[in-house]
């Protein structure tokens, strides 16, 4: 007996040795392993790399707490599954999930407030065994790190798409929406943009919302290019301190002077984002007439484009995938009444492409798009956006009028196959236009070919340009007021920008692919008896025949 219980001790200390032993070596080292098949886990480089900057507690309070669908319940695990990765990485990043609307008394201060900060909610379906009952949603998290916050949304408002379809969507883009908002309050701003005036660009209210949203992470300032006629060489020295040139909606000739301060920024390194159009009508001029004409606009940069290695045509393009306008349908009492109506001038534009700007990026609105096509130069192109197979051009001048909301155009009337340009991504170096030329300004660092650089291009100005509410104040970019949709906008020239200036390799987190299986609620009303007793009842049945089996082989066993 004696040595027995010196075997059991001896064999105790050994134990205890190993797993002290163990646990010595495993403290000197650490890594977490991701055993899902798509690494939904796996942080990736840049986003290990901002996390590690983080040297103070970082607040992130997730609102989504309740009862609300099985859809939003698998996006709050997945939210809580990736926020235990960070902070498995870093200890100050603390979490909270809360219910805004837990005491009923403080709901309606609570939903005020939300709104006032742009935190709307989503009102859900409830669906149990056939009982529905109707939830609000606040699918948002603010991250708060010193003095500095940020509101994050965690659910992609995908139009048309269905609930499961949006979580799936929001998990793909799960990794890179929180290290964006870690890198923004936590990173100071480095990059600086010149937001360019003097050619009758689009005015600052109309554009207020993405200006007030890129200031969060870059230096903004107008540049106007009126000095250029006077001295252009200090104009083209001012312009070389900033990263990127923003260009929106300009309606004036550039002047020769004017390109080239333009032209040398690009052959220096300096990023470019073309938000323009070379056909001029407006939406407004058909809600005043009903009607107006579309005729072409030289801005005195065709030259300048052809060499860069694309050409922004004088046409407008029709789309059968078109977003609606909301026109008056008559009066009922004192209100006038409204009615939705597709207008194929204003193209709904689905990116389909996997590069990170548009990839998992919901649909865009543009108004009187132009055409772009590309030249062949040594310059790597990347279409963005283009039209869907049932569009095509529509030569300017020609008139416009709102009452072809009444037309019903079929396939067959898009004989060309569509598919039509209308962003194109450039990169690499780029050959002045004046190379081979006299120059308009005396320039002794004049470079006829230029540092590797990017530059993006927008055949329509408008899709940088916000509605205003009644009282004057901009509205979000993306959002029309008229038909209540939301468009993405937003995100997209946001990515825009991100890609020309990200040096972190940020904007590439949005490559990301994550294969989530949701239930067939269907099949599981069907079967609902066996679906809970597959899922609740037969491990518990596994459990009591192991439990049995266990105590049986223990008495045989010592019953000897």
């Amino acid at each position: 007996m004696v040595p027995i219980k010196k075997k059991s001790l001896k064999n105790l200390w050994l134990t205890i040795a190993g797993l002290v032993i163990i646990n010595g070596i495993g403290s000197q080292f650490f890594h977490r392993f991701d055993l899902t098949h798509d690494k939904r886990y796996t942080l990736s480089e840049t986003s290990l790399q901002i996390i590690k900057n983080i040297k103070e507690p970082l607040y992130i309070d997730v609102f989504l707490e309740g009862n609300f669908p099985a859809e939003f319940k698998r996006l709050q695990s997945e939210t809580k599954q990736i926020l235990d990765e960070y902070k498995a990485y870093n200890p100050n990043i603390i979490y909270q999930f809360v219910n805004p609307l837990e005491n009923p008394e403080e709901a309606d201060a609570v939903m005020k407030s939300f709104l006032q900060r742009g935190l709307t909610p989503v009102n859900v379906t409830v669906d149990d065994k056939g009982k529905q009952s109707k939830e609000v949603v606040f699918p948002w998290a603010i991250a708060t790190y010193k003095n500095k916050s940020t509101k994050l949304p965690l659910l992609k408002n995908r139009l048309g798409a269905s609930t499961e379809q949006k979580v799936v969507s929001s998990v793909q883009h799960l990794e890179y929406a929180l290290t964006d908002a870690f890198n923004k309050i936590t990173t100071e701003k480095k990059k600086r943009i010149a937001v360019i005036k003097g050619n009758g660009e689009l005015e600052d209210i109309l554009k207020a919302d993405f200006l007030t949203t890129i200031r969060d992470s870059y230096y903004i300032a107008p540049f106007t290019l009126d000095s250029v006629s006077k001295n252009p060489a200090k104009t083209l020295k001012q312009i070389q301190e900033y990263d990127l040139a923003l260009i929106t909606k300009p309606k004036e000739t550039f002047s020769d002077e004017e390109k080239q301060v333009l032209d040398q920024f690009i052959m220096n390194g300096g990023k470019t984002l073309w938000l323009l159009e070379t056909v001029n009508i407006e939406m407004e001029s058909l809600n005043k007439s009903g009607s107006a004409l579309a005729f072409p606009m030289d801005l005195g940069l065709n030259d300048m484009f052809f060499k860069y290695g694309f050409r922004i045509n004088p046409d407008i393009l029709k789309d059968m995938y078109a977003t609606p306008i909301a026109l008056a349908s008559g009066n009922r009492g004192n209100e006038t009444q409204y009615q939705n109506y597709f207008w194929f001038y204003a193209p709904y534009i689905t990116p389909n492409g996997k590069h990170p700007i548009v990839n998992n990026l919901d649909g865009l609105k543009l108004d009187f798009a132009n055409s772009i096509d590309t030249i062949k130069n040594g310059i790597k192109k990347t279409v963005l956006l283009q039209t869907s197979p049932y569009s095509k051009k529509v030569g300017a001048p020609v008139e416009v009028d709102l009452k072809m909301v009444n037309e019903k155009p079929q396939p067959e009337d898009f004989p060309e196959g569509g598919n039509i340009p209308v962003s194109v991504l450039l990169e690499g170096k780029f050959f002045s236009v004046f190379e081979n030329r006299v120059l308009p300004f005396k320039d002794a660092g004049f470079k006829p070919k230029g540092k590797e650089t990017k530059m993006i291009v927008v055949s329509d100005g408008d899709v940088i340009k916000n509605q205003m509410d009644k009282d004057g104040q901009p509205l979000e970019l993306g959002f029309d007021k008229w038909t209540n949709q939301m468009y993405s906008n937003k995100e997209f020239l946001m990515n825009c920008v991100n890609y020309l200036l990200d040096d972190n390799g940020l904007i590439n987190i949005r490559s990301k692919e994550v294969d989530l299986p949701l239930l067939d609620k269907e099949k599981v009303y069907e079967d609902y008896t066996y679906t809970q007793f597959l899922t609740i009842g037969l491990p518990l049945v596994l459990l009591l025949i192991f439990g049995l089996a266990i105590t049986y082989i223990r008495k045989r066993q010592f019953g000897r």
